[in-house]
């Protein structure tokens, strides 16, 4: 029996039909992403799930005794209360009915609060949040208003966890981590015992997560089997469908129109059954509910800068004794798309400004390029005057708008990006997160730029628009530096990747997150077997004891170890073949046509052999130094 049924439920702001006879149910262990555009209504069916807010019409029903936890985007706290405090507020009921019995007051019946108390494993509440703290790693004597974004986030699943939901809805929970930390989230709700309801656009997270994904398309919940990359084979199969039938049913409609205005004769001779199948016809085109438009992004892309963006010598910059960048050298060249990876507080943002020539370094050279034309991604939405409308926001005092050698009027610009014309005039205010972030997008594009600085342009961005803001900074032939934590973005759109490595120090790596991770764990790997090879036996009792590690480090390969050594060069091309294979089918398109589980053996292959390289890399190094 699922946990939580929702059954033809409705939902709509004005006349636009948020949920329009909606379905949906949770089995037991499940972990759902709840996909969908920006504004479609996905924020509203979580809390409707959690019993926070009713539909129009509909029914939800929950399983008896079944707990529902709802984290939100942007978690309410009591900013003067302590961490410890904070989280214990999700087993309040617990501490109240323990307080309760503790008092014995004497109008209480003490075998009800004992038997509730027993239920809610009441007992042990405080062992419960000093558990739960250990394990999300949060000092249970900080205060709210001394956290930072992210721990704020942990201390707000510190707080639902602590209740042991058997539900768990979870909106937008990776919004202010760092890597590391979405990482650790991930394998946190992978372990979560109770079932899990999430949104997120961020792909890699739900192709780490999810089970099953739910997209709300137009009022409907429509489900597919498995993680994100399942969901795409299969949405873009039902797309290529539905634009078939629509095409059909179009081409039939126009047959019936021609028909019906024939001659005299034709009319004289039409059937009343025919002229009604029109009518329907009619109405079923006019209630059909086209596909929503598609964001158009373009951007004016101002002169070329010239080939040197910035050169960058043993360049280091402190604040007090903390030390953000220790002897960093790079050159950036028109062209670049350079990823800034690194843990919140790392230094991402001195370092930009430093590559830029906004900051000066403590030491070392910094030398930029020759007409650079900066346009700026702002994280926080400070460039965002709320008051302003949107039309003024784009193009102040004028109704068109320059975009390189097009001339535009603002009310078209604002359409492709999915403002409606009478939206052009209302305040900025009045825009959710992701509306927010898109217009932010929209004022970014408008400006002349050869170098654009994105920081963290993918927060609250719908999936589709995030793949079309891919397509545009790929074909973008200016230089683009990018700060995120979404890694599918950073490795679909970066050449390069610059990562902060703890004490100030930063390397730059060819390729996205995924390359770097996998360069860096081939260089411990080969540093770590080089180390133990170097590494002089320890020291020796007596003078055989010591020659016995000496001569063993002396001694040769064995037949078997040479013969070993020989087939491990072989070997190791093989399995490099093998992933590059795999690499391809990954990277196109027929591999997903195929099942979940087929989809999953490949990537979860593609995955391992890296694992199988280390070890044969290591072996090899290791024999190589008796040969």
């Amino acid at each position: 029996m699922a946990l939580l049924t929702l059954t033809n439920a409705h939902l709509a702001f004005g006349h636009v039909p948020l949920l329009d006879g909606a379905d949906f149910s949770l089995e037991a262990g499940e972990r759902v992403g709840l996909i969908g555009r920006n504004g479609t209504g996905k924020s509203s069916l979580l809390k409707i799930l959690a019993g926070l807010e009713r539909p129009d019409d509909g029914s939800l029903q929950l399983q008896s005794g079944v707990r529902v936890i709802y984290v939100p985007q942007e978690p309410v706290f009591d900013h003067a209360s302590t961490v410890f405090d904070t989280v214990a507020e999700g087993v309040a009921e617990a501490r109240e009915l323990r307080a309760r019995f503790e008092a014995h007051e004497p109008h209480e019946d003490l075998d009800a609060l004992q038997t509730r108390l027993e239920a809610l494993d009441g007992w042990t509440w405080e062992q419960r949040v000093d558990e739960t703290l250990q394990r999300l790693r949060l000092d249970a004597t900080g205060t709210i208003e001394q956290l930072s974004g992210g721990t704020k986030k942990r201390v707000a699943l510190a707080r639902a966890l602590v209740a042991a939901p058997d539900v768990l809805l979870l909106d937008e929970p990776t919004n202010h981590l760092d890597l590391d930390a979405i990482d650790w989230l991930a394998g946190l709700l992978n372990n979560f015992r109770g079932a899990l309801v999430l949104i997120t656009h961020d792909r890699a997270f739900l192709d780490a997560v999810a089970t099953r994904i739910v997209e709300l398309d137009r009022g409907h919940l429509r489900g597919y089997p498995g993680n994100f990359a399942a969901f795409e084979a299969a949405k873009q199969r039902e797309l290529e469908a539905e634009a078939l039938a629509s095409a059909r049913f179009d081409k039939l409609l126009a047959q019936e129109e021609v028909w019906i205005r024939k001659g005299v004769e034709a009319r004289r001779t039409r059937s009343v059954a025919r002229v009604q199948r029109l009518h329907k016809l009619r109405e079923e085109h006019a209630a059909r509910r086209e596909q929503q438009g598609r964001v158009r992004l373009d951007i004016d892309r101002g002169a070329a800068s010239g080939k040197l963006v910035a050169e960058l010598e043993n360049v280091s910059k402190a604040y007090g004794d903390k030390t953000i960048v220790r002897d960093f050298s790079a050159i950036f060249l028109r062209g670049d798309k350079v990823g800034l990876v690194g843990p919140n507080g790392a230094g991402k943002t001195t370092l930009l400004k430093m590559i830029l020539g906004q900051l000066a370094p403590d030491s070392g050279t910094v030398r930029t390029g020759s007409n650079m034309q900066i346009a700026y991604f702002d994280q926080m939405r400070e460039a965002l005057d709320p008051n302003k409308t949107l039309a003024d926001t784009i193009s102040p005092g004028s109704e068109w708008i320059e975009i390189g050698s097009q001339r535009k009027h603002v009310m078209s610009y604002l359409g492709d990006f999915l403002f409606a014309p009478a939206r052009a005039n209302s305040p900025v205010k009045s825009l959710s997160g992701g509306e927010r972030n898109r217009l932010l997008l929209a004022r970014l594009f408008a400006r002349p730029a050869n170098v654009l600085v994105l920081d963290e342009p993918t927060n609250d961005l719908d999936i589709e628009t995030l793949e079309l803001l891919e397509e545009l900074l790929q074909d973008y032939d200016g230089t683009v530096f990018l700060v995120s934590h979404d890694r599918r973005f950073v490795d679909n759109v970066v050449t390069s990747t610059v990562v902060a490595e703890g004490e100030g120090r930063w390397r730059e790596y060819e390729g996205g997150i995924a390359d770097w991770q996998a360069q860096a764990a081939r260089s411990a790997a080969m540093a770590e077997a080089a180390a133990r090879a170097a590494a002089p036996p320890p020291p020796a009792r007596t003078t055989a004891e010591a020659a016995a590690p000496a001569a063993a480090a002396k001694r040769k390969l064995s037949y078997k170890e040479q013969r070993e050594l020989d087939e491990l060069p072989a070997r190791i091309a093989a399995l490099e073949a093998e992933q590059a294979r795999l690499a391809g089918e990954i990277g196109g398109s027929a591999l997903y046509t195929e099942s979940a589980q087929r989809i999953a053996e490949v990537t979860g292959r593609h995955a391992a052999i890296e694992d199988e390289l280390m070890g044969l890399l290591e072996r090899w190094e290791a024999l190589s130094n008796r040969a």
